[in-house]
């Protein structure tokens, strides 16, 4: 194997899970780099189905590491639910590992999350209410509390002190809602500490050793590339970079350590939450993508929305991540259609202009409107199916379509939810390096 990112190479909800657990019977190490409580993940192995939201889905392998990296923000409590859930059912978690750097979301995380979002009105970001952003935000204003404070009674003492009386007067004058007891959450919270204890440590030096050692190492991200704070669809984001760059600052691994990029994308395209959609169906055709395809978000249970694929996006996505390969997720959901759509540009509805990569992220992109080219469909299952000639022909003409149009090959597909319900086109760990061409923004 190599040193490998997966990344969602959409708005998140791509079925990286899948993939992860595929390319992690390989792997040594598993490593969740961002994000929190605030992701699921879905694995079906051996006839169960696993939903994980911050343990790595490389747990399932007997023996794999399993890190929760410094760019996580992690809810204890969710946490140590997780894991006796998992225990319950029979996994180890003797080679499970916290980052003693990751911070920790709190109370006050939670009900500042739930109030803010409430209060936005029409003005919603879609958020979970899962404390992430304000976790993320008191992490920036060097303000948080990490998996090591709550190892030390004295240290988390002093923090809570001073951060509590803070928040209350946010949640009092502001939201208009009772005030925290900082003695409380202390006494809560040093003895979660010590139930997590075992797993703390510096994860950042034992990768660093594993990369020394020739380890192979799978990097698994949580939302996708356009739900990145720098480069999704602003304000419409998570609070932390899904994107690959994110892989080496939420680990602690530099960049000429990392060998492939893997982005996952869906055969068509789903967004949970709030923010700008272009290629979004409202119609029959949507309703039917959500209900073939069991389109439910993992952690929330709200419905996706859902829309054909968008090859602006895909575009935009490999060039933000340099990914080397694609796996496509969900190509048995279109089994039942007879016509396709995909997107192949935008065309700003005011303005007229026509864009084959993304535009400007932000208000412009709001006007976007997309511009489909027509594929057949095949109308066969593809479930069965074990090499790409097993595909029918409108089906491998489809992806071939989106493998142009992005310019990169497609390694993986996926046509159903059991790990024996995939295609391997080519070898998505040791094939070559991709060169990226210079995007076109307009047309």
């Amino acid at each position: 194997m190599a040193n490998v990112i997966v990344v969602g190479a959409q708005f998140g909800d791509e079925g990286k899970a899948k993939v992860t657990d595929l390319l992690a019977r390989n792997a040594d190490i598993v490593v969740r780099y961002q994000g929190g409580a605030n992701a699921g993940h879905t694995v079906v192995a051996n006839g169960e189905t696993y939903k994980f939201h911050l343990i790595p889905s490389g747990i399932i392998y007997t023996g794999k590491i399993c890190i929760l990296g410094p760019g996580m923000v992690i809810d204890p409590k969710s946490f140590i639910a997780e894991i006796e859930a998992l225990k319950e059912r029979g996994l180890e978690d003797a080679n499970l590992k916290i980052s003693s750097a990751a911070h920790v979301t709190m109370p006050y995380h939670l009900a500042i999350d739930a109030a803010e979002e409430d209060s936005r009105g029409d003005q919603k970001i879609g958020t979970t209410k899962r404390g992430i952003g304000p976790t993320y935000a008191d992490k920036c204003a060097r303000s948080g509390i990490r998996m090591e404070d709550l190892l030390d009674r004295e240290v988390l003492k002093a923090k809570l002190d001073w951060m509590v009386p803070r928040k209350n007067v946010l949640l009092e004058r502001i939201y208009n809602l009772p005030p925290l007891n900082a003695e409380e959450i202390l006494n809560e919270y040093y003895e979660l500490g010590q139930k997590i204890k075992k797993y703390v440590t510096d994860t950042a030096a034992l990768i660093f050793e594993a990369v020394g050692d020739r380890k192979n190492i799978l990097f698994e991200g949580a939302q996708g590339t356009l739900l990145d704070l720098d480069h999704g669809t602003y304000p419409y984001v998570t609070s932390s970079s899904p994107a690959a760059g994110g892989a080496c600052t939420g680990t602690g691994v530099g960049p000429t350590s990392v060998d492939r990029v893997i982005g996952v994308m869906k055969a068509y395209v789903t967004r949970v939450g709030e923010g700008p959609f272009p290629t979004e169906l409202t119609d029959s055709f949507g309703q039917k993508i959500r209900e073939v395809g069991a389109e439910v978000g993992t952690t929330t249970g709200r419905p996706r929305r859902c829309g054909w694929f968008d090859a602006v996006i895909g575009r935009y996505a490999v060039r933000i991540n340099g990914l080397d390969c694609l796996a496509i997720t969900k190509l048995d959901v279109l089994d039942g259609f007879e016509e396709l759509q995909v997107c192949t540009h935008y065309r700003d509805r005011v303005t007229g202009e026509t864009f084959t990569d993304m535009p400007t992220i932000g208000s412009r992109y709001k006007q976007m409107e997309p511009v489909y080219t027509t594929l057949k469909g095949w109308l066969k299952p593809t479930t069965d199916c074990k090499k790409f000639a097993d595909l029918p022909e409108q089906a491998k003409a489809y992806l071939n379509f989106i493998a142009k149009e992005l310019d990169i090959p497609i390694a993986i597909v996926s046509v159903g939810p059991n790990r024996d319900n995939t295609v391997v086109i080519e070898d998505p760990i040791h094939g070559p390096k991709r060169v990226l061409s210079k995007p076109t923004t307009a047309v």
